[in-house]
């Protein structure tokens, strides 16, 4: 019997629809607002790594996703401290969007049943000993003045873009990993921006201090990321 031709055509068009969906959803992962926040979907990060293979783990990987854990904590940490001293929206709005992404971290330690590093959420709380320090020596410079604040989270944020970058090329090849990654970088990109654009109202020009200028350069002078 042969088919109608306008039920095939819808067919098509259905399995088309289906398909672009499939296509686009891990592009729904990073979160853009119309105040400039980047956070990661938690729903759709979770979905997606559904549909992503469990590979086998490097110790070099399972070290990483540690620290990662916990470096996502310390900018929370710090942002969430620095808040409370400056009442500046832009500490609050990122340390929200940071929790996302220890949280992001988190699902995969929890999708590879490794035992998570952070058993105590208190803010600066730390297993990693370097991590403890660095919440210290943030928070006290950040303490002396709102600039000096905006300082150290455009310079938290040069620290966590060049680590991520880190494992992206020389450790992880796990497809799952390289997603989370991936988005991360996209958030603390942004965060970047976010931090050094309120720098700039305040007369201050930044000079980045980890990264080298090309690619402070290619960050600031390119467009918000919002997927």
């Amino acid at each position: 019997m042969q088919i109608p031709r306008f039920i095939t055509t819808i067919f098509i068009a259905s399995s088309l629809i289906l398909s672009a969906c499939n296509e686009e959803s891990d592009d729904d992962i990073l979160n853009y607002d119309a105040n400039s926040n980047s956070s990661i979907n938690s729903n759709q990060l979770s979905n997606s790594l559904a549909n992503l293979p469990l590979e086998s783990l490097s110790s070099a990987e399972i070290d990483g996703l540690f620290f990662m854990r916990e470096e996502e904590k310390l900018a929370h940490d710090v942002y969430t401290s620095l808040y409370t001293q400056t009442n500046q929206n832009i500490f609050n709005n990122i340390s929200n969007s940071e929790q996302t992404h220890t949280d992001a971290i988190k699902q995969l330690i929890n999708r590879y049943a490794l035992t998570d590093p952070v058993t105590d959420n208190s803010i600066g709380v730390f297993q990693n000993s370097t991590l403890a320090s660095l919440y210290s020596t943030f928070l006290a410079q950040g303490s002396a003045s709102l600039i000096d604040a905006l300082l150290v989270g455009a310079l938290i944020e040069e620290i966590d873009i060049i680590d991520i970058q880190t494992e992206l090329d020389t450790v992880v090849d796990n497809q799952d990993i390289t997603l989370v990654y991936e988005n991360l970088l996209k958030g603390s990109r942004n965060h970047l921006r976010s931090f050094v654009k309120v720098l700039a109202q305040h007369g201050v020009t930044y000079t980045p201090v980890e990264l080298t200028q090309q690619q402070y350069d290619n960050i600031i002078n390119s467009e918000m990321e919002t997927q």
